[in-house]
């Protein structure tokens, strides 16, 4: 703004000064053109006075520097001139001056030189004698006088315009300078000039509307993010084009996406086929659901088409992560098809002996044998029975036990003593470090927990190992650690070893009776009783899982 003003100020003012000047000159030009004529008369007056009285002598004193002095004879004939020779002059009869000076008494002309860019102006006068003085001056043209003013003129030119580009630039800043210091936060406060005052009532009254629905827009779209940003379930909106209009952090984080692209296509969060598909599906408008594979996450996305004025404007996608629901659905199948395996093998054996019997095809020696498999077979069906209530109870949290002061030395010194048998049987010593330590537990599933990693040491461990628990405290923490010199566990297997039924080597495991139920019910009873566990294994040379309470937990023994 300030540049055009000073551009159009600075325009009229050169205007102005150019046309100002050539007018300045013409008035000049004409004045001095007059003033020139007036001064050939009084000139041509004296001088005819002089001649009059004393003759043409009065003419001798004149030279050729003067102005230039003509006296003519009655015909015509040149009797004198001071600027050339008079005889060799032609004759003046016909002269326009000459002509009328003889006839009115005085006569004036001016003739104009195309070659020396001047003009002569003459002025003649009648003797009483009948003859003719005439006096003429040389006045430059317009065109001349400028030629010679050239330079003079161009360093004027150049002055006025730096002037005027100067007072422009002044004044335009000084006209633009209350418009750069309007306060168009508060428009009604601003002093200045008075054809403003209504351009700034309407500021004022569109500020004042635009911050209201600004305000509104503010909180609705706030109300909407707190709406949004605390479903579980991820939202993202598109137009037509499938440019993202909209979204919540729970879809970014399904999708992958660290932060939200700017007025860019919801396909650039994801490029699956599924996602594709969906969205190309949906902007078609047909209502699509599917299932997608998102890492180690699997969501179900729900699109719908979303018209304004029976034309499709663009989509609503609703995601939902159906992992955990399809885990648990999985583990629910899992659980039961395993169930259902690990059962029907004692039964099968059961019912196999018990139809032996009943058909005599036994010897009277070999019943108690009969009986004895038959009994060990039920006796496995009790353990694994037992086993997937003690899970149940743990997924529920409904075990009617209470808390209350363990020491970890003490029950495990009392696991030993039950496990000393089979640890004999196995030739695997038993050795228990560390020292007295209580904690607040409930003390039958901690001694459930703390039984079956002893057991699982036992049964897994090689003849001639060892089972080594150590009980310490460190940086405060309490960490009781079941180590065994077995046949340890491969590393891609150790994720999966607390899942239910799961068996690293399921010969073994059916072979030493286990019901694969040992190690889940050790996470479970850790997790309800708050204890974090961890296992360190290598395959050959054993195996150790260490629970861990917190320090705040503790409590030293009395």
């Amino acid at each position: 703004m300030t540049g055009r003003i000073f551009r159009s100020i600075f325009l009229v003012a050169a205007i102005i000064l150019t046309v100002g000047l050539v007018f300045t000159m013409a008035i000049l030009y004409q004045y001095f053109g007059s003033q020139l004529q007036r001064e050939l008369q009084n000139e041509t007056k004296y001088l005819s006075l002089a001649v009059e009285q004393a003759g043409t002598d009065a003419l001798n004193g004149l030279t050729a520097e003067d102005e230039r002095v003509t006296l003519v004879d009655t015909d015509g004939r040149v009797l004198y001139d001071n600027h050339a020779d008079e005889a060799q002059m032609e004759n003046h009869a016909d002269r326009e001056e000459i002509k009328e000076a003889m006839e009115l008494g005085s006569g004036t002309a001016t003739r104009q030189s195309d070659t020396l860019g001047e003009k002569t102006v003459y002025y003649a006068t009648r003797l009483s004698d009948g003859r003719v003085l005439r006096v003429s001056s040389t006045q430059y043209t317009v065109a001349a006088l400028l030629g010679g003013m050239i330079q003079p003129l161009l360093i004027l030119l150049v002055v006025m315009f730096i002037l005027s580009a100067v007072m422009a630039s002044r004044a335009s800043k000084r006209i633009v300078e209350p418009l750069n210091q309007l306060d168009l936060e508060h428009p009604a406060q601003n002093v200045t000039y008075d054809e403003l005052a209504p351009l700034l009532g309407k500021i004022n009254y569109q500020r004042r509307t635009i911050r209201e629905q600004l305000q509104d827009a503010k909180r609705q779209q706030e109300e909407f993010a707190i709406i949004t940003d605390n479903m579980s379930e991820g939202l993202l909106v598109i137009d037509r084009q499938t440019e993202l209009l909209s979204s919540n952090s729970s879809a970014l984080r399904m999708l992958g996406a660290e932060e939200v692209p700017a007025r860019e296509s919801v396909l650039t969060l994801n490029r699956s086929e599924p996602f594709r598909v969906a969205v190309e599906e949906v902007l078609k408008g047909k209502h699509q659901t599917v299932n997608m594979e998102m890492g180690d996450r699997r969501c179900r996305l729900i699109a719908n088409p979303v018209f304004r004025d029976g034309e499709l404007a663009g989509a609503v996608l609703l995601m939902m992560d159906v992992t955990e629901k399809q885990q648990l659905e999985d583990m629910r199948r899992e659980f039961t098809a395993n169930v259902s395996h690990e059962m029907k093998t004692p039964l099968t054996s059961i019912s196999g002996f018990a139809e032996i019997m009943r058909d005599g095809l036994v010897q009277p020696s070999d019943i108690k044998n009969f009986a004895g498999h038959i009994f060990d077979e039920t006796q496995r069906l009790i353990n694994l029975v037992g086993d997937i209530i003690k899970i149940s109870q743990l997924d529920e949290g409904c075990l009617p036990y209470e808390w209350e002061p363990v020491d970890l030395y003490g029950m495990v010194s009392g696991i030993f003593q039950r496990l000393e048998s089979a640890a004999e049987k196995a030739k695997v010593s038993l050795h228990l470090e560390g020292e007295h330590i209580t904690r607040r537990s409930v003390r039958p599933i901690l001694d459930e927990v703390i039984y079956n990693l002893c057991d699982n040491a036992v049964k897994y461990n090689r003849p001639g190992g060892k089972v080594t628990v150590r009980i310490a405290q460190q940086e405060g923490k309490t960490l009781l650690t079941v180590e065994d010199t077995g046949i340890g566990i491969a590393a891609d297997h150790q994720p999966r070893v607390f899942e239910r039924f799961y068996r690293v080597d399921k010969s073994h495991s059916r072979e030493i009776g286990g019901t694969g139920l040992g190690l889940s019910i050790v996470k479970h009873g850790a997790a309800y009783l708050g204890i974090d566990i961890s296992l360190h294994s290598v395959p050959g040379e054993g195996s150790a899982f260490t629970l861990c309470w917190e320090a705040e937990e503790e409590k030293p023994a009395e």
